[in-house]
């Protein structure tokens, strides 16, 4: 079950959160096992987020958490894929995008445990 967060200092329209839902439903794909059919994607926009205490104008911080483990291979072209996606849908630049992983070792879903 993976999630991915998004945390933006830009409105997202209706039109553009199901567009980048289902780019990141393929996205997920770059991680071996994983698949839209249990991701989970939410959205925090019009956030603010300062770096070197100064505002972002346009920025994220997106997190993506695993249930278990995966290489750094594969986060590292999940997180080029996640750059590219949320600077051609939202004008984030690339440098002002920031991805953070969680590997989960326990995680819950419909009444029990993984």
């Amino acid at each position: 079950m993976p999630f991915i967060g998004s945390k933006v200092t830009v409105k997202i329209s209706n039109e553009k959160e199901e567009i980048i839902k289902k780019r990141l439903g393929e996205a997920i794909k770059l991680i071996p096992g994983k698949s839209e059919t249990f991701l989970m994607v939410g959205f925090q926009n019009e956030y603010s987020l300062y770096f070197g205490g100064e505002k972002l104008e346009k920025g994220a911080f997106i997190e993506v958490k695993i249930f278990g483990k995966t290489s750094k291979e594969a986060y590292a072209n999940l997180t080029a894929e996640i750059c590219t996606i949320y600077e051609e849908e939202l004008g984030i630049p690339q440098n002002k995008i920031y991805v953070k992983y969680e590997e989960v070792e326990n995680w819950g879903w419909n009444g029990s445990n993984f």
